[in-house]
């Protein structure tokens, strides 16, 4: 079966399968001693080697599957080059503070798993219906109810731990992530949610030529400028990764984080609104947190979720069930079955 006609509950569940490997990987470089650097690997130095790797590996199959042909070309001689438009290029650069931000969020010492993730997927589930508002489309009751559940749940986590009091980094990673949602959804919205396959795989394709690129650049600036501490840990990612005994780990993270790119943009270009599609996507993520969560417990001995946490996740997930049968009710089913 191609990929682009892969249903949305296919795509969710490959989703679910390749950001478990991904979540749990990443939490173990932050956790476990490296050999050489005698601690464990901070998300600023695992970043470079992932996007270089997962870059690499998404050229590779950008070219392998020929969707580079749907993007839109510049001819250079005898060459055809795929390039952006001015949207998916904004778009890339959402693209790319998702790139920072989903493996530092991961990577923060006494923040947990499940309460870094309500906070971010609870975001992008309350900007999902402001993006429909904006682009005209109608946002139903359930999406309200829905909306209502998610603020509930953040407000119980929160409140049981005093507060967010998370480090200033883990603030600015919550931010930047809720804002490369918007700009993504808001552009994916616009020019490739309908049902043309060519129309999806040239915006996955302009997206990444932008966004890959973009987000290794501003790392690499970073370890030249003055922000000392982390210019360091980046220059480690960048040079000694390679010989680190870290690298199998980190390759194997690589290809998680490809599948996890693929996969959630067949989830987000479904035709359908975002009210519907995002939840999907948002519903796997939290349930591989969570499972990532009980298993670094009970394996490696981190913290469990807390009760508020699970309460949290409940709520978050009976959102989601919401949103996916909402639609199913009443007069919208028809519509719905045309759309299927």
């Amino acid at each position: 079966m191609r990929l682009t006609r892969m249903s949305i509950e296919a795509a969710t569940a490959v989703y679910l399968l390749t950001y478990l490997p991904y979540i749990l990987f990443t939490r173990q470089l932050s956790t476990t001693k490296n050999l050489e650097l005698g601690r464990p690997l901070s998300g600023l130095e695992t970043l470079p080697p992932v996007l270089i790797m997962g870059g690499v590996m998404l050229v590779l199959f950008i070219w392998l599957s020929g969707w580079w042909r749907s993007a839109h070309q510049l001819r250079v001689g005898s060459l055809s080059i795929p390039v952006p438009t001015a949207w998916t290029a904004l778009s890339g650069v959402g693209t790319a503070f998702l790139l920072f931000t989903v493996p530092l969020s991961l990577t923060f010492v006494g923040v947990s798993i499940p309460f870094i993730q309500l906070l971010m997927r609870g975001d992008v589930l309350i900007i999902a219906p402001l993006v429909d508002i904006v682009a005209g489309r109608k946002v139903r009751w359930y999406s309200w109810v829905a909306l209502v559940l998610v603020a509930i749940a953040l407000f119980i986590t929160v409140k049981a731990r005093g507060g967010l009091h998370l480090p200033l980094l883990a603030l600015v990673t919550v931010v930047l992530y809720t804002v490369g949602y918007f700009i993504r959804l808001a552009v994916m919205t616009r020019i490739a949610k309908n049902d043309d396959a060519e129309a999806l795989k040239g915006y996955f394709v302009e997206e990444k030529i932008v966004a890959m690129p973009l987000s290794i650049l501003v790392l690499w600036l970073i370890t030249h400028s003055a922000l000392a501490a982390q210019g360091v840990q980046l220059n480690w990612g960048f040079v000694s990764a390679w010989n680190s005994s870290a690298l199998p780990t980190l390759i194997v993270l690589s290809v998680a984080f490809v599948g996890v790119t693929i996969f959630s943009a067949l989830i987000l270009l479904n035709p359908r609104e975002n009210t519907f599609c995002v939840p999907f996507e948002r519903a796997a993520s939290i349930l591989a947190g969570s499972i990532a969560a009980y298993g670094l417990a009970f394996f490696f001995h981190q913290p469990y979720p807390t009760q508020a946490e699970i309460i949290g996740v409940v709520l978050l997930i009976a959102s989601i069930v919401l949103l996916s049968i909402g639609p199913r009710l009443g007069p919208q089913r028809v519509s719905m079955a045309r759309v299927a």
